[in-house]
């Protein structure tokens, strides 16, 4: 199964999370050569909307005639479904993770 964006298997800059070195009372020093949450959320970001702009264009050319195959017209809008539900997903979940710091009693 092919996997163009990426969200199966993750690029390989970015790494599992290790345990801090020296024991659990030392702080954890940040992996200066790994990506950031934030940069791997904004390439996926770039790449969803990418697939978005993609299908738009081959639904486009389909209805032009400019294009005939209609299997890769319905790849292309699957896989930006697909994009699209993967980055829904992860934006409730990270919602449910806000709601529950901020019901933290401190």
């Amino acid at each position: 199964m092919a996997d163009p964006l990426g969200f199966i298997n993750p690029p390989s800059s970015i790494r599992p999370v290790q345990p801090p070195v020296g024991g659990p009372n030392r702080a954890a020093v940040p992996d200066a050569g790994g990506a950031s949450f934030k940069d791997v959320l904004l390439d996926n970001l770039r790449q969803a909307n990418d697939a978005q702009v993609e299908a738009t264009r081959a639904v486009e050319d389909l209805q032009t005639g400019d294009r005939t195959d209609i299997e890769g017209v319905i790849l292309a809008t699957q896989k930006a479904d697909n994009a699209f539900r993967m980055l829904q997903s992860l934006r409730n979940r990270m919602m449910e993770a806000y709601d529950e710091v901020k019901q933290m009693r401190v």
